[in-house]
């Protein structure tokens, strides 16, 4: 009897972790390494429906695009189809934010042998991969268009 009460509390408290989670805020890491306009504005689309989804329910959110490989072309001054976009999206949302992959800006501009130009609301993080996995820790929610 006293195993199944121990159980019961347990399956209770497992099953109310996501609610906690959520009293602290939405949280949720959208990933993108693929240089297809397809692929980021689906990554916009996501972000703008999940920020207006919680601001309707009166909950905060966090989301943060990450951006490595091919996808870094989202962030880039000199390439991205989606500049303007991102440029409006960040100054209507201050809980958005985009990452872009140190290690692929590097081995853009070797391979370029010149400077790889970042949008401004860029912030620079060592590497793509390592920030999804460290924000997944952190409790983020992964989604890649």
């Amino acid at each position: 009897m006293q195993f199944a009460v121990r159980a019961g509390l347990a399956a209770t408290i497992l099953a109310l972790a996501p609610l906690a989670a959520l009293a602290e805020g939405a949280k949720v890491a959208i990933h993108v390494d693929e240089e297809r306009i397809e692929t980021m504005n689906m990554a916009l689309n996501n972000a703008a429906n999940i920020i207006s989804h919680y601001e309707g329910l009166g909950q905060d959110v966090t989301v943060e695009i990450v951006t490595y490989g091919p996808g870094l072309h989202m962030l880039r001054e000199d390439t991205s189809p989606v500049a303007d976009r991102i440029s409006t999206m960040a100054l209507t949302h201050d809980n958005l934010s985009f990452s872009a992959c140190l290690n692929t800006v590097q081995a853009m501009q070797q391979r370029a042998q010149t400077e790889i130009p970042l949008l401004s609301e860029a912030n620079v993080v060592p590497s793509g991969a390592v920030r999804l996995m460290e924000l997944q820790y952190d409790g983020y929610a992964y989604l890649r268009p």
